[in-house]
């Protein structure tokens, strides 16, 4: 990293503009991750044809901000109401929970607060260092390495995402052919278009993304029934104490590293990296039969690891070009946009917003930890907001919103179909994320693979004759072959436990028969 290169991140980061574009982001951000049907995606969607109207760093700067915020806003309402507002959020319920039954909810905000700082503050750290080293790297790569981390990518989503591994993978499939519609970009045919000269273009991922989960999320939302949202406990004080922070610091420790490194991976994030920290601090704790009855290690541990993790995985955005889960794919979609292509020559055609969206990531955990302890009480309000209210709102920005990029209405009936196709995904349970990485990740993958076949004379021998690409092939073999085992293991102790509980049920039954 040169030092230099630094000094201009932070110039850029710390201009008055983008520091207001980034606290309207860590805002935006903690106030989605509260309110119900909300998250960084839906509202990443929303917000994207908003940054057309913006410079290039400070439409990234806020929408960076409104990601790693939501992660803290979920805490809040998994904390006081056990309702995760956020999927990485869901651990925090455990534990975070049953400390605000005990009267002691402000501790587990602002545990979660000073964690999530540091987690994301030590990964930021990491990126500085990795970023140049990574991009470097990826400068030597080729189509067929492209092709298999396009691949990888697709393929880690499908295996981490909240549905099963078989739907995901029909999901994708359903992407990649979205993602085909249009313009043949090597042969100049027109494919799929059913004679239409809108489709000529392509579907719009904009579009797509804002049908899928602004309009989609909204009539799923609205289908469920009116709760009124009850705070259990007390907040009481929100500076943790001494023995708090004594409890917390090797959570918060290992949760910063666990959280780096899955976020760097394709497909991570702070889902799974909460998930590992959590079975980490149980496994490492002196006391783990404490674990879900308040363990403040409980929280500290996967509100740390979730920020680091969400923070990490810009890497492979920036570096690669590759975005590792559905936000990502969004803010890919806000650079393309602005005319601008993440991948290695980001850093020298871009360096301001490489090395911006770097610096104000430690801008931003700041605001984030400023911000959080003394606003908890004034965001516990916003948990009442109806949903009829918000999603009123929600419709109208998403129409007004599709329109305005491209002045189509073309553009809002494919919206409007996608937010049909997105409520239906969620009645039968089906991820959608998925299907929108695919949509954007389908033109790279096609012309990768394309590419790499003219390379080699039609010879699918190429990914494995070059040492990366062969490298990455074994490893998403490796990754397939345990994630098939896994299933199958936990399918065989699912099925055991139910003929255990069978079993002993038929006993009881028998047992005043045979007594009688």
């Amino acid at each position: 990293m040169n030092f230099g290169d630094l000094l201009l991140g932070f110039e850029v980061a710390l201009q008055p503009e983008n520091l207001l574009y980034v606290f309207i982001g860590v805002v935006v951000g903690m106030v989605v991750g509260i309110l119900p049907g909300l998250g960084p995606a839906p509202t990443i969607a929303l917000m994207l044809p908003l940054t057309y109207l913006l410079p290039p760093a400070g439409a990234v700067l806020m929408l960076a901000g409104i990601y790693y915020g939501a992660y803290y806003g979920g805490t809040i309402t998994s904390v006081l109401l056990r309702l995760p507002g956020e999927a990485a959020s869901v651990v925090t319920v455990y534990d975070g929970h049953q400390m605000a039954l005990k009267g002691r909810a402000g501790p587990a905000l602002g545990i979660s607060a000073i964690g999530s700082f540091i987690g994301g503050t030590v990964s930021v750290v990491g990126l500085l260092f990795l970023s140049p080293v990574i991009a470097d790297f990826a400068l030597t790569l080729g189509p067929p390495e492209y092709g298999m981390l396009a691949v990888g990518g697709l393929l880690m989503v499908s295996a981490l995402g909240q549905a099963r591994m078989l739907k995901n993978i029909i999901v994708a499939c359903l992407g990649l052919l979205i993602a085909a519609v249009g313009i043949d970009a090597i042969t100049g045919v027109a494919r799929f278009t059913a004679g239409s000269t809108e489709l000529l273009r392509g579907i719009d991922f904009v579009a797509v993304a804002m049908g899928l989960y602004g309009l989609g999320d909204v009539l799923y939302d609205l289908e469920q029934k009116a709760r009124n949202a009850r705070i259990d406990g007390k907040l009481g004080r929100i500076l943790p104490t001494r023995q708090d922070m004594k409890d917390s610091a090797g959570a918060i420790g290992r949760g910063s590293v666990i959280g780096f490194l899955l976020g760097l991976l394709p497909g991570g994030g702070g889902v799974v990296a909460s998930l590992a920290s959590y079975a980490t601090e149980k496994k490492v704790s002196k006391h783990p039969e404490e674990f879900g009855r308040g363990a403040i290690a409980g929280v500290a541990g996967p509100e740390t690891a979730n920020n680091a993790g969400s923070t990490s995985s810009f890497l492979p955005l920036l570096s690669l070009g590759i975005p590792s889960n559905v936000v990502l794919a969004l803010i890919f979609g806000a650079l393309l946009i602005q005319g601008i292509t993440p991948g290695p020559q980001l850093v020298t055609s871009h360096p301001e917003i490489f090395w911006g969206v770097l610096a104000s990531m430690l801008v931003g955990n700041l605001m984030l930890l400023v911000l959080s302890m003394p606003l908890v009480k004034v965001f516990v309000h916003l948990i009442r907001v109806p949903i009829g209210i918000l999603s009123t709102v929600i419709v109208v920005v998403t129409m007004v919103g599709v329109y305005s990029i491209s002045n189509s209405t073309f553009d809002m009936w494919i919206m409007l179909a996608f937010g049909v196709v997105g409520y239906a995904m969620r009645k039968t349970g089906y991820d959608p994320g998925p299907l929108a990485l695919a949509v954007i990740l389908g033109p790279l993958l096609e012309t990768s693979f394309r590419q790499s076949l003219l390379m080699s004379g039609g010879s699918l021998g190429i990914f494995v004759q070059r040492p990366v690409s062969l490298i990455i092939v074994i490893t998403l073999g490796v990754l397939v072959v345990f994630q098939v085992i896994a299933r199958l293991r936990s399918a065989t102790r699912r099925k055991f436990i139910e003929e255990t509980r069978h079993d002993g049920a038929a006993a009881q039954v028998d047992e005043p028969a045979s007594t009688g």
